[in-house]
């Protein structure tokens, strides 16, 4: 039973320094996919027209070196505002996508939430970036301002 028991607090042991040694990715990484800028009050007077609309967009990057699938990650902002990205919708390495607010015509690069309304709050919002799975890969933060932010 003494071998039993010793061989069972080495095998423990090492069990124990194998899982120490794997490779993890560091707390601080960057997420796969980031917010790189919110422009989150149109140039003039808010009119709410459709070209209005899509002057307000946020920026996305994957920072990665593979394609990334965005089938239904989410965006959303604090008053829960939500956008789908659809099945299909793929970011190729190192590449940017536009999310505008208003209406327009998807392509690889440029998404469109067809709102009739703006999203982003020019008082002080943020925009959350969540996975299919729920999981909140980047957020973007902003206060009162000059309209833009470098996320």
């Amino acid at each position: 039973m003494r071998l039993f028991s010793a061989l069972t607090s080495v095998a423990t042991a090492a069990a124990a320094v194998a899982i120490a040694l794997l490779p993890t990715a560091p707390a601080n990484a960057a997420p796969v996919v980031q917010f790189t800028r919110a422009y989150y009050n149109s140039p003039g007077t808010d009119t709410r027209t459709n070209s209005s609309l899509n002057a307000e967009y946020l920026t996305l990057k994957n920072t990665t070196t593979s394609t990334i699938s965005l089938s239904r990650w989410t965006v959303r902002d604090k008053a829960n505002h939500v956008y789908t990205f659809a099945t299909n919708v793929t970011l190729r390495p190192g590449a940017t996508l536009w999310l505008h607010t208003g209406r327009g015509t998807n392509t690889a690069s440029h998404r469109y939430w067809n709102s009739g309304n703006y999203i982003w709050n020019n008082t002080g919002d943020t925009a959350y970036l969540r996975n299919a799975s729920g999981t909140q890969i980047d957020t973007c933060t902003w206060g009162r301002g000059s309209g833009s932010i470098a996320c």
